[in-house]
């Protein structure tokens, strides 16, 4: 249990056994619940946890509560790593209340097969509850980043409860960076919903918070400003740093052997940032994550079964069912008989906004010639 502040306690939970989060980001750190209670007249419970930890969870709630029952459960979002125990949660406390918007309550019948119709109180944008000292109003934030989502400013102590924004890879019980964790979560999981990020910053812009509680990561206390930034950038679509990204995937060698080339041209000419990486062997939702903290990005493949290599298509993929955009784009490509790579890349962004390409493509024949080499040297300066 952690003392938020005098009323807010935290009873969240760590997650060292889980490997990869929603099936496909590796969390080497885990991954952290969080779950929070205001202790008031009435006492309102913020979220759940994930079913893997019921009985810890249950558990801190008890020792939060000192014999003490809960009037409220407040349930901001619907995703079953918050919402999994509001079942037990039920039964456990028969007489509280469930509280959500209207689209929480319909989803709650598809997950445990009823609404909780006789003890659910629905709540709609900008309506508050008062449970003694405390005052919350509630804000819809859907597609932040699902439909149901909402978030809690309590205006007595200036805490918002994010729901899952601001939250990030890792457990709380290790000490990693935030930014490096937050973004790759961001872009990974929230990066689709730039706009109703930006909606959401509209909404909370005149309020006063002195503390954010999300639903994953650590409490955030000191130095907002600066998380508030990175995600305003990061919704935005905006760069955060200065560099060019490398991303590839090479067969025989040759194209590797262009992208080394580059990357060596790119710190010739004073590129801030240099970042590579190889689509076949990384982790791809770093290299995603890459792509959108800088402003430049070379993307180099081969012609493969008259496409591109099937990791360049999966990477672009999850670069524009993102929204890629506001940034700057070169090619290599490779093709010993029918080079198609460029052309076929190049079609994938016609959707993307605000995207320039480099003047320069570099057209490799199976390996590199001196004239590649002079185009290598074009592109860099083109990308530095």
């Amino acid at each position: 249990m952690v003392k938020v502040t005098d009323d807010i306690r935290y009873i969240g939970v760590n997650d060292h056994k889980i490997d990869l989060f929603e099936g496909q980001y590796i969390v080497p750190n885990g991954m952290a619940y969080n779950s929070y209670v205001v202790m008031d007249d009435k006492i309102s419970v913020f979220d759940t946890v994930d079913a893997h930890f019921t009985q810890e969870w249950l558990s801190n709630l008890e020792d939060v509560l000192g014999g003490r029952k809960p009037d409220y459960l407040i349930v901001q979002h619907m995703e079953p790593d918050h919402a999994a125990n509001i079942a037990n949660f039920a039964e456990k406390y028969p007489e509280a209340q469930i509280v959500g918007n209207a689209k929480t309550f319909q989803m709650m019948k598809q997950f445990f097969g009823t609404d909780f119709a006789e003890r659910k109180k629905v709540v709609k944008e900008g309506e508050t509850l008062t449970t003694g000292k405390h005052t919350f109003t509630f804000v819809m934030a859907p597609m932040v980043h699902w439909p149901e989502v909402m978030m809690t400013y309590d205006e007595t102590d200036k805490v918002f409860f994010s729901a899952d924004a601001f939250g990030k890879f890792g457990a709380l019980d290790v000490e990693e960076d935030w930014a490096c964790e937050a973004r790759r979560y961001y872009i990974g999981i929230v990066g689709k919903y730039g706009a109703m990020v930006q909606n959401l910053f509209r909404k909370i812009g005149s309020l006063e918070i002195n503390i954010i509680c999300p639903l994953h990561g650590p409490i955030l206390t000191e130095n907002l400003g600066y998380y508030l930034d990175l995600y305003n950038t990061w919704s935005s679509y905006g760069v955060e740093s200065e560099g060019t990204v490398i991303a590839y995937t090479s067969v025989y060698g040759h194209t590797k052997e262009a992208v080394e080339l580059l990357a060596k041209k790119l710190e010739e000419e004073g590129c801030p940032k240099v970042a590579v990486t190889d689509l076949a062997r990384d982790d791809m939702a770093e290299a995603v994550e890459d792509a959108f903290r800088y402003g430049k990005i070379v993307l180099a493949t081969t012609t493969y079964n008259g496409d591109i290599f099937p990791f360049m298509r999966e990477f672009i993929n999850h670069l524009t069912e993102r929204g890629y955009q506001n940034r700057k784009i070169g090619f290599i490509e490779n093709g010993s008989w029918a080079p198609m790579a460029a052309k076929i890349m190049k079609s994938s962004f016609e959707k993307s906004k605000n995207i320039t390409f480099a003047d320069t493509t570099v057209s490799i024949r199976s390996a590199m010639t001196k004239e590649n080499e002079e185009q290598i040297a074009a592109l860099a300066k083109e990308m530095k």
